[in-house]
Formats: C-alpha cells, structure tokens, sequence
C-alpha cells in the first residue's frame, strides 16, 4: 500500500516539475531575431556546413567510409600523398571531392578519421537551395574559385548585412593563401626535389 501511495506522490512531482518549466517559458518575454538582417547566434561547437582545404586533401576515403548515409563522394586520378617539403598533397589530380547535403546528418564523424585533417565543420548555417541536385555541394569546383566552403544564395548579392560582409570577408581571408595551392591540388603533381649541395672547395696547400 505505501509503495501505491509512493508511485503516486512521484507522479504528480515529475509532472509539477515539468510544468513549472512550461509555465516558465510561457509567461517570458520572446525574443526574436530579425534574421537575415540580424546575425544568427552559433554556439562555438556548433556544426555548419564543412570547410575543405583541397591542398590537404589525399583522398584516401577515409571519411567517405565514416559517413553512416554516404553523402561524401571522392574521385581522383592516382594516388596521393602528402609532401613533407611543403605540407601539400601530390600526386594524381583531386577530380571530385562533393557532399550532398540533402543527406548529410552533420555528425561530424567524417571529420575524426581524416589523416590529414582536410575536413572541418563549418560556421555556414545557411545553403537554401531550389533543387536536390543544387545541395550537391562540388568542393573541387570551390577550390577553382578560391573558396573553401560554400556561400548561400543570398550572401551572394551586393549588398548585405554588416555582420554577413564580415563573415564572408572572413571566408575569404582564411581561403585567400591557399588559392594557388587548392588549384595544385586539382592536377596531377609530383614532390620537387631539393636542390644539389653545392660542391665543397678544393683543398689547398
């Protein structure tokens, strides 16, 4: 009979409990954000859309194989390694290094597995698109452009929002010394060999 009486008692406190929180957002002020024209607020984990630097790139599928719904789609050329003389990827061209963000679940998981830690989660929250096929984000085709990750259709226009010029200027800078080497990344290369030493004098008497 007490444990009855137990479950009951345990009942209606869980209930007031998350009522009370109800009640506590009901009666609050709300508060909204006129957004495009407001910046969204991003927690510092948050997962956006993937940055991709393509120089880093040695398509070894790795994340490819880590991605539970297969969105992640590589093609190259011949192998690739990374160069020890300048931190960059050679050997066969990157042909193709796309995700389709129709499926993407931003898990994050394709990010761990990377060897050479080419792929990161973003701060881009935004890519509206008309068409399933327009979210088939083609990042070799970025790198042609000097872009790491992709831009959403609004923030292509002139003028924006202060915080928005901010943000894609900030895209743009962290791209901006890569661009020649996104570009190498894309065709088929071999490591440059160091320069002969130079002969030692001949001795003499």
């Amino acid at each position: 009979m007490g444990r009855y009486f137990a479950d009951i008692w345990d009942t209606l406190k869980t209930i007031s409990i998350g009522m009370g929180i109800t009640l506590k957002y009901c009666f609050a002020k709300t508060v909204t954000v006129q957004y495009p024209d407001m910046a969204p607020v991003l927690q510092p984990r948050y997962r956006g859309f993937h940055w991709f630097e393509a120089e880093k790139c040695i398509a070894c599928d790795q994340c490819a194989k880590a991605c539970p719904v297969d969105c992640i789609y590589i093609e190259k050329t011949g192998a690739r390694k990374i160069d020890k003389a300048t931190g960059e990827a050679i050997g066969g061209a990157l042909t193709r290094y796309a995700i389709d963000y129709s499926k993407c679940m931003f898990c994050a998981l394709c990010c761990e597995p990377c060897p050479t830690d080419c792929i990161h989660m973003g701060n881009n929250h935004d890519l509206s698109a008309f068409t399933r096929k327009e979210m088939v984000v083609e990042f070799t085709d970025l790198a042609k452009e000097g872009k790491q990750t992709p831009e959403p259709i609004w923030m292509q226009k002139e003028k924006l929002p202060a915080w928005a010029e901010e943000r894609k200027r900030q895209w743009q800078d962290r791209a901006a010394p890569v661009k020649d080497a996104m570009l190498r990344a894309l065709q088929a290369s071999e490591a440059k060999k160091p320069a002969p030493a130079a002969p030692a004098p001949a001795a003499t008497n």
